[in-house]
């Protein structure tokens, strides 16, 4: 069955798994393939999955868990850059969005930093747009908002509506969408206390 909605795909890890993509983008037919503790190299693998749903969109967020088994920062930038020129030659007219690695632990600030430099450098070679989450997620040391997490690592619903905040206008920039006049705070999420 076809909604006849434009189809994003959200692709990543538990991070991704937990959205609520359907009821925060109802105007998109929205498929979550985020599988909990994915890595990079688990995504390589199940990239025909993402393809075989011939996606208008693609949003992409992965790298966390490479990032606490200690892949070293090329093998994770490699990994990314295997993921989205793979993406591009599986889905030449689908537009991509690939999402910096969220900040977790301040001991990983910098670690993650260098792989978020080396994906918005490259981000471009594939047609893909960046979205550069860091300044909204991180503290000015590195850590994840401990607003936003309960584990340093996962987000409760605070951090999904930050991540919304930045995602759904990115959304209207990659679909050349006049930005949206609803409120970026999303009332599903709950009240989050200023």
């Amino acid at each position: 069955m076809t909604s006849g909605k434009a189809k994003t795909v959200f692709v990543g890890d538990s991070l991704t798994e937990g959205g609520r993509w359907q009821e925060w983008f109802p105007e998109v037919e929205a498929v979550n393939l985020g599988i909990a503790a994915d890595t990079t190299e688990g995504l390589i693998d199940r990239l025909d999955e993402v393809a075989a749903h011939d996606p208008d969109t693609v949003v992409l967020l992965i790298g966390t868990n490479d990032v606490a088994n200690r892949r070293a920062v090329e093998q994770v930038v490699r990994n990314i850059e295997t993921i989205l020129v793979n993406l591009r030659q599986a889905l030449p007219d689908a537009r991509i969005l690939v999402q910096s690695v969220l900040p977790r632990g301040r001991e990983y600030a910098e670690f993650v930093k260098e792989i978020n430099r080396h994906v918005w450098q490259f981000a471009a070679t594939v047609k893909a747009h960046y979205l550069d989450l860091w300044p909204v997620m991180a503290l000015d040391d590195g850590e994840l908002n401990p607003e936003y997490t309960t584990d340093r690592l996962h987000l409760n619903d605070a951090g999904y509506e930050a991540w919304l905040s930045e995602l759904i206008p990115a959304l209207e920039r990659v679909h050349d969408l006049p930005p949206s006049s609803r409120p970026i705070r999303l009332p599903e999420l709950g009240k989050v206390d200023q």
